[in-house]
């Protein structure tokens, strides 16, 4: 587990479901911060509208030394609170990881940050960004 993902998990392990609804909330209007910026260069750009999102999402990233990676994350207009908010969380706890610890990452830290309860309402796109920033990672050569 990259250790900034750790540190993100353990905060919002500690808050009730109130609070830890409104650390997602602030989350979400975060994401601004990792969008991709003009003039910077990634090695893979997978911009599209899948059935899991209401909107666009797009996958940037880039290689950086020993096999570490970056991200930036651009989002439509669409695209729903609690995925705005996972993909902040997720651009803030695995840019900077290694190829391998982003592929070897489970998903079941998911639920131990947004709460079993929203895992149960979103189940069907909660896990959409995950698995397109682990594909990204995986094309990187």
């Amino acid at each position: 587990m990259p250790p900034a993902l750790q540190e993100l998990i353990l905060f919002f392990e500690k808050l009730s479901e109130v609070e830890r609804r409104g650390a997602l909330m602030d989350m979400a209007d975060e994401v601004r911060q990792y969008a991709p910026q003009p003039g910077e260069r990634y090695d893979i750009e997978d911009v599209r509208k899948d059935t899991e999102c209401s909107d666009t999402v797009g996958i940037h990233v880039r290689h950086l030394e020993g096999d570490r990676v970056a991200f930036a994350i651009s989002l439509g207009c669409q695209v729903q609170t609690l995925t705005r908010a996972l993909s902040t969380l997720l651009c803030r706890g695995l840019s900077g990881a290694t190829r391998t610890e982003i592929l070897a990452l489970s998903q079941d830290f998911i639920p131990r940050i947004v709460g079993a309860e929203l895992v149960q309402l979103r189940s069907r796109t909660i896990y959409y960004v995950l698995g397109r920033l682990k594909v990204a990672v995986a094309a990187l050569e």
